[in-house]
């Protein structure tokens, strides 16, 4: 490797090229790592670190954090505490957020720092397999060779073109976090994770949300789980609009009007585009080194190998693989101790375990429950469930929004938690599917995930003993299953355990 530069190039300075990169210098290898930002659609510029730490996961849960905090003045009433009319101010937030990412692009150029890592705020492309140029501000092209070559460059939210006014008045999460002003009456197209994620926490600040949604909620989650979070989200005020999408989008008097392909016309402040992302490879000239593409800029790869043997590619850019923060970091360090300890493992993308930050927040780790029916076949699968209150939301009498209610008596929330396995019943009931609604989801979901990991079945379940009272206490007292044909929404109870 000494005939190249570099032992190690990186392309892309996100979560998995960042983590890749450091992890092949901790093991000694000459690393370079290229980062550089292209302004979204309306122009905003954001430092080191991807779409995670600056337009993703970070200022996402700041933001749902302050929605939290927003839900829990109503409950604090309930218990005692004394409060005026809150109000919330969006430039206050904003500059909290933005503060925090901007100490975290610090850090992470401190880091690459002192790992060794030569960073070059560039933006990078093959000029064949073994070299990188790149066009400096004066002009001049500079190249560097190496061994060794990873592409990490994400992906970017998709605004469709064919939509009038879409791409010149939208906006998407590459934006949302860093708005100047206030979203007012808010329309999110949309309803991945990312959408519903959004409009909850614009909701719970007090904006007027609506979600245009073309078909279902959360595809490729739990169907029985995404429905739930979508049911509670309505329930605590946000619209959802199924089937017509915008067909046009026009700027008057400072609002956008949009026009729907049903004929119908609506007026917002602010237009959010969450309908799913692009991989960001169309800059990288893939061809001059012979890598293989897919139309829709992704890369086929074989335990991160692209078919060029020493180009590899990890991230949300990976034909089939999960776009998730941490799946990008453990597959980035674990190609590079293959690379350059001589290690052997590789990555696990089935039983990774993630949530949605919704208001009711939604955790899961392995096999949803129609995935498992897909696989094993629905007479090899028994699904537990359990529907309740948390002990503290059930004692604060949360409520629905008056659009929600039956009549003037239906003013109660729904039983918002709801745990649920799902168990290979030809493998003593092993744990293959792991499904939480409720608060803290993430953190619940986090520990639970371990022992799905590890194999765990019902009984292994059933042996803990739960914290009380306790969410995630449920898991360990499930007993009604969905073949049995019994209910299974608690009829009152602390929270997910019993109280005796």
């Amino acid at each position: 490797m000494t005939s190249y530069d570099y032992d190690y190039v990186v392309i892309g300075g996100g979560s998995g090229g960042m983590a890749s990169s450091k992890e092949a210098a901790r093991l000694g290898a000459r690393v370079a790592l290229f980062d550089f930002v292209k302004p979204s659609t309306q122009g905003t510029k954001w430092g080191l670190g991807g779409t995670c730490v600056n337009v993703g996961c970070v200022p996402k849960k700041l933001m749902h954090y302050a929605g939290l905090l927003g839900a829990g003045l109503h409950d604090a009433r309930h218990f005692g505490w004394r409060l005026g009319e809150p109000t919330h101010d969006w430039t206050a937030l904003r500059t909290a957020v933005q503060n925090h990412v901007k100490s975290l692009n610090f850090g992470y150029r401190n880091g690459l720092r002192s790992a060794k890592v030569n960073y070059l705020n560039q933006l990078a492309r093959f000029a064949d397999p073994h070299t990188v140029e790149y066009t400096e501000k004066d002009g001049s092209v500079k190249r560097l060779t190496a061994a060794h070559i990873c592409i990490s460059v994400g992906g970017r939210p998709i605004i469709p073109t064919d939509v009038p006014g879409a791409v010149e008045h939208a906006i998407t999460s590459d934006d949302i976090f860093a708005l100047k002003n206030a979203p007012g009456r808010t329309l999110v197209v949309g309803a991945s994770y990312i959408a519903l994620e959004c409009a909850g926490f614009l909701n719970e600040l007090g904006y007027d949300v609506t979600v245009a949604v073309r078909s279902i909620v959360l595809r490729g989650f739990d169907r029985q789980c995404s429905e739930k979070v979508a049911s509670l989200m309505a329930d605590i005020g946000v619209k959802f609009k199924y089937g017509p999408l915008p067909t046009k989008i026009e700027k008057a008097d400072g609002q956008l009007h949009v026009t729907f392909s049903d004929g119908t016309v609506d007026t917002y402040q602010t237009v959010l585009y969450a309908t799913g992302r692009y991989a960001d490879t169309g800059g990288l000239a893939l061809e001059n080194a012979g890598v293989v593409v897919g139309k829709n800029g992704k890369i086929p790869v074989i335990n991160e190998v692209t078919n060029v043997p020493h180009i590899y590619a990890v991230g949300d850019i990976v034909e089939g693989g999960l776009e998730l923060t941490p799946v990008a970091i453990r597959a980035g360090e674990l190609l590079a101790r293959r690379l350059f300890a001589g290690a052997t493992e590789q990555m696990d993308y089935v039983n990774v375990p993630t949530a949605v930050f919704t208001p009711f927040e939604y955790g899961c780790v392995g096999y949803t429950e129609e995935a498992a029916i897909a696989k094993y076949g629905e007479e090899n699968i028994e699904t537990y469930l359990f529907e309740f209150a948390s002990l503290e939301l059930g004692a604060a009498h949360r409520s629905k929004v008056p659009a929600r209610r039956a009549d003037e008596f239906d003013d109660a929330l729904p039983l918002p938690c709801l745990s649920k396995l799902v168990c290979l019943k030809p493998e003593g009931e092993r744990v293959v599917g792991f499904h939480y609604v409720g608060p803290n989801a993430g953190e619940v979901t986090q520990g639970f995930a371990l022992a799905v990991i590890l194999g765990a079945t019902k009984k292994d379940f059933n042996k803990v003993i739960g914290i009380h009272p306790t969410d995630a206490e449920s898991f360990t007292a499930l007993d009604i299953t969905r073949a049995s044909g019994q209910p299974f929404a608690a009829s009152g109870g602390c929270g997910g355990g019993k109280c005796g």
